[in-house]
């Protein structure tokens, strides 16, 4: 079980102080345990608040959403009801950076003054080192105890999940295990996340377990009532391998993605061969390290105009923004695109890399990172990368369908240190690492691996005004003409780990 410490904002948080403490003193100590579900920042500053140095802006909808149904405001039917459900979200979201006392939580000052303080501290100082933002600070104080951390592909906790995982397996005599699904924030019961269907075996209920309920239960029976169920024998490791499906669409709209349950021993898999495919200029992206002094690909990015958001490792984002699989394409539906909504990788201020069609099946299960040369004119300019499974045209999809998978980000400034941000000298060139979240996807043959390279991602996070300074606060935006080398010198690439094929 977990607490939230009862400060605004620690929401959901675990691993507080006394919650360890509380389980450190049961006696006899083997009867305890914890199953912590999509939750425990490892590190808030790295993923699940902020995000490369990028805030993740469903801290705002989620202040929002919570500020509604916040005693201070149902204790007021009067004014303050009325108050909040006059705000338009959407159109606040056009209205960044908010002012204090002029917001649309100025209503409820707690969760105004949360939103504040957190979006203000942009580098990773004493305010995001406390027990319940940074676990991986705090881990020598929690219990040894037998443990479940389970997360999913699309959650925002999806990095904190496995890197729990792996320090307190390693650091604790106890048995821990990690469950990874396909799934969006808690949507373990359901076969589909956003716009893609993963077939009838990718929920809990009828696969790992007749349900929830029934697998926490036999979790609990085994190391509280020392009940010999067979849990203590069960693999370290199951994840939800995406991908294999038939492509079409399915009686509800939904691409049929399919996938498998997988279970292993270790994580990351150490059968996983980490592999280098190198960004070309003109597109392409293959094991084949580029040659010649080829030039940089540049784009102008535009605070103003942000590349929209569509679908990826997000909660408590609606309404204005959505979690799960979608094709990367704009429409109506999502904050942020315009007529005639055509695929984001039309638009010029996304850089697109990708493989030649695949003549076998390929996949990729464990954390993902971009290496990349870049430049910019800014003193500061955000760069954010997106790994795409592409589906070649069909009768269900005569353009194809490029799936979203996983993505990062990383402001520049934070590029050498996250407590020590350095601004940049325009057009000199540097090497930076994104680390994307990680995944596990079955690319099929005939399928392409794409990679998207861009410098914003709204409104899922905050768009760099391209000054050095926290967006939180400063009005200004200003265009930065960025670039990325991919020449023999400068060999821009993504890390995939691939699993060999049986």
């Amino acid at each position: 079980q977990s607490w939230s410490s009862g400060k605004v904002g620690t929401f959901g948080l675990s691993y507080a102080a006394h919650t360890q403490a509380a389980l450190a003193s049961l006696d006899p100590p083997h009867l305890a345990c914890m199953w912590l579900d999509c939750g425990g920042f490892s590190n808030a500053f790295a993923s699940g608040c902020r995000n490369g140095g990028a805030f993740e802006l469903r801290q705002v909808t989620w202040a929002f959403r919570e500020a509604k149904e916040s005693t201070a405001v149902t204790s007021d039917p009067l004014v303050k009801v009325p108050a909040l459900a006059n705000q338009d979200i959407q159109e606040w979201f056009q209205r960044f950076p908010w002012k204090k006392d002029h917001s649309p939580l100025s209503w409820t000052p707690n969760y105004e003054n949360y939103l504040m303080e957190i979006w203000g501290n942009d580098s990773f100082n004493e305010y995001w080192q406390q027990v319940g933002l940074c676990a991986e600070a705090h881990y020598q104080k929690f219990s040894d105890v037998p443990q479940v951390h389970m997360g999913a592909w699309y959650d925002p906790y999806a990095r904190s999940t496995t890197d729990n995982y792996i320090a307190l397996s390693q650091m604790k005599t106890s048995q821990v295990w990690l469950i990874m699904g396909p799934w969006t924030h808690g949507a373990r019961s359901v076969t589909f996340a956003g716009n893609i269907d993963f077939g009838t075996s990718s929920s809990i209920a009828g696969s790992l377990d007749r349900d929830f309920d029934h697998m926490r239960l036999r979790f609990f029976d085994r190391w509280l009532k020392d009940v010999e169920n067979g849990w203590d024998r069960e693999p370290r490791v199951k994840q939800f391998v995406m991908g294999g499906g038939s492509g079409q669409r399915n009686s509800a709209g939904r691409l049929e993605h399919g996938g498998d349950w997988r279970s292993s021993d270790d994580w990351p898999l150490a059968r996983a061969q980490q592999t280098e495919y190198y960004l070309h200029a003109g597109g392409g992206l293959s094991v084949n390290s580029p040659r010649g002094n080829t030039p940089p690909s540049q784009y102008l990015f535009d605070p103003n105009n942000p590349v929209p958001t569509i679908g990826g490792n997000i909660s408590s984002g609606l309404p204005i923004m959505e979690p799960g699989g979608f094709d990367q394409r704009e429409s109506q539906d999502f904050f942020g695109c315009r007529a005639p909504y055509l695929p984001l990788a039309s638009r010029p201020d996304v850089v697109v890399f990708e493989t030649e069609l695949l003549q076998d099946d390929l996949e990729i299960t464990g954390p993902v990172s971009v290496y990349l040369w870049i430049s910019s004119s800014a003193a500061d300019t955000d760069f954010t990368a997106k790994l795409i499974d592409v589906y070649p045209p069909s009768v269900d999809y005569p353009e194809g369908y490029a799936l979203n998978l996983t993505d990062g980000i990383l402001r520049a400034k934070f590029r050498n240190s996250w407590s020590e941000p350095e601004i940049m000298v325009p057009d000199q060139m540097y090497p930076i690492e994104i680390q994307l979240y990680p995944t596990s996807n079955l690319f099929v043959q005939g399928h392409r691996i794409r990679l998207d390279i861009s410098s914003s991602n709204f409104p899922r996070l905050d768009v760099n005004g391209n000054t050095g300074v926290n967006p939180a606060y400063s009005p200004i935006k200003i265009p930065a003409r960025n670039a990325i080398y991919h020449d023999s010198k400068h060999t821009s690439h993504v890390v995939l780990p691939i699993i060999p094929r049986a």
